[in-house]
């Protein structure tokens, strides 16, 4: 109970303001993605209608925003033009589907895997595409609308020091669109992006033949979403969890985006996932509960469908400021007074995770760069954490090989490069009580050791292997097989 009044009602005024800002600002973007995607503008304002209040019941992260996406609408483009709006509508429900096994497998927790750098380069990237996506709005434009959007950023930055009990986003947008009206300014506006719908949705399963042929014509798009829409998700989450200094339940999230997606599907909508801007915006208005994204998916279906003639005429100038301003909350500026300080391989990352996604305008695609290079990195410097020290006894008939550190196989080949196997001696004893042995790599390199001292008929003792790497040997290794000096020799 106490969790229940936390999440729904310890800030409903906040919440209901920031769901209203967000309403509105989100239905530019359902439509642009919309038209990306090739198909109705209603697709992607039901979908965000659904995704949104949806997700403010099933998601693991409250304050957090879902809705239609570009990153989702960039993946639809061919299925839509082949196949049809039909076909989507099913792809968005198996995307749903696949979400939920995600979760129940508990892949959320993946995100442990995304380093720091990684996180600093996507929220980066965001904003970068963020303030890219508005520049349409900003050129070839009259003087009249760099001064609403300067006005726009002024009233947005300037009115909390006023007061803060409205959102100044909220205030700049009601502001711009009066002062636009009253003067019969000449400049675009949402209804410009194309026609609202006048009706609400309703649940329809779609028209598609229910075959094994349109199971596999759908799948690999669905496969796409469901890991492009998690992993946006999941970054999501980490960065509101920072803003929020909150926790998160991943697995519940990537359930939640599933249930979310299935019933978008099923009301005619795209799928979708989180949304860092929207989010942003949420939380920078006091958004910080369920209601907010609950709010902010009714605020979007009530001024669509039944007050659609006057949400026409708010000029995108107003919105345009808004998203200027989440582009530059958004970018982490600090992370680049930071590049002189922070270690190279962490910077290198971090800027490779901004480039392949600004260049690709792909999020999974620099995310992914990101990881790989975190890993090659982190495994690189690891290698290099071994020390091999050696020394002789029993008047020069044994030497003691002493390994300290970690033998996988990015330091495997260091590992049996240290041995000198052609010291004439009667016996060697390996030392690796304080070495670990992670992988069959490490275990083939001492195969490797103990079958070329045996091959110079010096005997070989290997002490203090702890459990787990005892377990690797006995299961692995094979020097102590009859057919190990051939078989790892090549003889």
């Amino acid at each position: 109970m106490k969790s229940l009044r936390q999440d729904w009602f310890a800030n409903v005024r906040n919440d209901l303001l920031a769901g209203l800002v967000v309403a509105l600002a989100l239905i530019p973007e359902a439509i642009a993605f919309s038209i990306i995607a090739g198909v109705d503008p209603k697709v992607g304002l039901y979908a965000s209608f659904c995704i949104a209040s949806v997700i403010a019941f099933t998601g693991g992260r409250p304050g957090m925003i879902s809705a239609a996406t570009g990153a989702m609408a960039l993946v639809m483009v061919l299925l839509v033009k082949e196949h049809g709006l039909q076909y989507l509508l099913a792809a968005t429900i198996l995307t749903g589907v696949l979400q939920i096994i995600a979760g129940m497998l508990k892949l959320g927790t993946l995100m442990r895997f995304v380093s720091r750098s990684v996180v600093t380069g996507f929220v980066n990237a965001l904003a970068i595409l963020i303030f890219m996506a508005q520049l349409p709005e900003l050129t070839n434009v009259t003087w009249e609308v760099y001064a609403m959007v300067a006005a726009g950023l002024g009233i947005i930055y300037l009115f909390p020091y006023i007061t803060r009990a409205v959102p100044s986003p909220l205030m700049a947008i009601a502001v711009l669109t009066g002062v636009s009206i009253s003067l019969g300014l000449d400049i675009r506006t949402v209804g410009d992006m194309g026609q609202l719908p006048d009706s609400l949705p309703i649940f329809l399963l779609p028209d598609i033949p229910f075959t094994l042929e349109t199971f596999w014509i759908v799948l690999p798009v669905s496969a796409t979403l469901a890991v492009v829409g998690l992993l946006e998700s999941m970054m999501t989450a980490s960065i509101v969890d920072e803003l929020t200094d909150t926790t998160s339940n991943k697995s519940r999230e990537c359930m939640g985006q599933g249930v979310a997606n299935i019933a978008s599907g099923f009301l005619g909508g795209m799928a979708g996932c989180a949304m860092i801007g929207q989010s942003v915006i949420n939380v920078k208005s006091g958004g910080r509960g369920r209601l907010s994204a609950l709010a902010a998916g009714l605020f979007l279906l009530v001024m669509v469908v039944f007050i659609g003639d006057y949400v026409a005429m708010i000029p995108m100038a107003a919105l345009v400021s808004v998203m200027i301003m989440v582009s530059i909350g958004t970018f982490n500026w600090e992370s680049f007074r930071n590049l002189g300080d922070h270690p190279k391989s962490s910077s290198v990352v971090m800027l490779a995770t901004v480039i392949v996604t600004v260049s690709t305008h792909d999020l999974a695609k620099g995310v992914l760069v990101g990881v790989l290079l975190s890993g090659f990195f982190f495994a690189h410097k690891v290698g290099q954490v071994l020390h091999i020290g050696s020394k002789s006894e029993d008047e020069g008939r044994m030497r003691t090989y002493r390994v300290t550190g970690q033998v996988f196989f990015a330091s495997a080949e260091a590992f049996t490069n240290a041995f000198d196997f052609r010291e004439v001696i009667e016996k060697v004893r390996i030392d690796v009580s304080r070495a670990h042995f992670w992988d069959i790599t490490a275990i083939s390199a001492l195969d490797k050791a103990v079958v070329k001292f045996r091959r110079e008929a010096t005997e070989v003792e290997v002490i203090g292997l702890n459990e787990a790497s005892a377990t690797m040997v006995d299961r692995f290794a094979v020097h102590d097989k009859p057919d190990a000096v051939e078989r790892l020799m090549g003889h």
